[in-house]
């Protein structure tokens, strides 16, 4: 899919460094963000502003969204302003937003309806796999659009597998949500109870973290509490919305989750006492506090 026109829109923590790769890759790339100043390492590289996702619409071959909340989502895609109504015939629309899977099927059938292909593609691996490009990218849609669309999401994650049809990507996700948030408690208990029990919490990570209990969660964000490095790979209001949207999504399916529910409850917690901006293994604060 060389030769092509690419837009970017969300240039945060995760969107700015995938964006980065597209470019990287030699393709011409049209950014937009609310915050022009986030993509000033884009410009350098560069890359080029558009002021509103319906100019990148009206230029671009495929379109990648990296934004914050399923609303963000629907006011980017719909509408007369939006990437849908706006799109050139025949391009592909990707969301890599972590959101809800019944919008990510909206889109589709709305794109479908114009003679557009539509992906919902979210990804895992925080902000260091967006930094190596070595995301985890799960993805909906079409078995045709998702070749056509292969090679630029392999330019930024190592794992791009299709899941099936559209909105197959999002349950996916919400199924890495769930293992994520219970291998992250896990660890946060781990540390917690080594520390009460008068071990050395780094010491004991050497013999525990490559064994059974292994995890990345273990391995990355666990030395990151213990060095009182609460800066967002992942943040706790993104990660608290991604867990309500698995909570729906289980509750629609009639399925009982209760370790989900609980830390559904913990993030809440920590979005309600200040914490949302934080990264997601910040919750380790509550942990001190005696789960506050």
């Amino acid at each position: 899919m060389s030769q092509q026109t690419i837009g970017f829109i969300g240039l945060g923590v995760m969107g700015g460094a995938m964006a980065g790769h597209l470019r990287a890759s030699g393709e011409r790339l049209l950014v937009y963000t609310r915050t022009k100043s986030k993509a000033q390492l884009l410009f350098d590289a560069g890359a080029e502003w558009r002021d509103s996702p319906k100019k990148i619409a009206q230029e671009c071959d495929v379109i990648f969204t990296m934004v914050g909340y399923p609303g963000d989502v629907e006011e980017i895609y719909f509408g007369p302003d939006g990437l849908i109504e706006n799109a050139k015939p025949g391009a592909i629309l990707v969301d890599t937003t972590t959101s809800r899977p019944d919008l990510a099927v909206r889109i589709y059938e709305a794109a479908k309806a114009r003679g557009l292909g539509a992906l919902d593609a979210p990804v895992s691996g925080g902000d260091i796999g967006a930094k190596n490009a070595s995301l985890t990218i799960m993805v909906g849609g079409d078995e045709e659009v998702f070749q056509r669309a292969k090679s630029l999401l392999e330019e930024m994650g190592k794992t791009v597998i299709r899941q099936g049809a559209a909105g197959a990507g999002q349950h996916t996700k919400m199924a890495n949500q769930i293992a994520v948030a219970g291998n992250l408690l896990g660890a946060v208990e781990a540390v917690s109870y080594a520390r009460k029990a008068g071990l050395d919490p780094r010491h004991m990570l050497l013999s525990i973290a490559n064994g059974a209990a292994q995890s990345w969660q273990l391995s990355n964000n666990a030395p990151r509490m213990l060095d009182g490095n609460f800066d967002p790979g992942f943040y706790v209001k993104h990660f608290l919305k991604d867990l309500r949207i698995a909570l729906d999504s289980a509750h629609a399916m009639r399925v009982e989750l209760p370790m989900l529910t609980l830390a559904e409850q913990l993030f809440a917690k920590m979005v309600a006492e200040g914490m949302g901006d934080l990264g997601t293994h910040a919750i380790y604060r509550l942990y001190e506090r005696g789960l506050a």
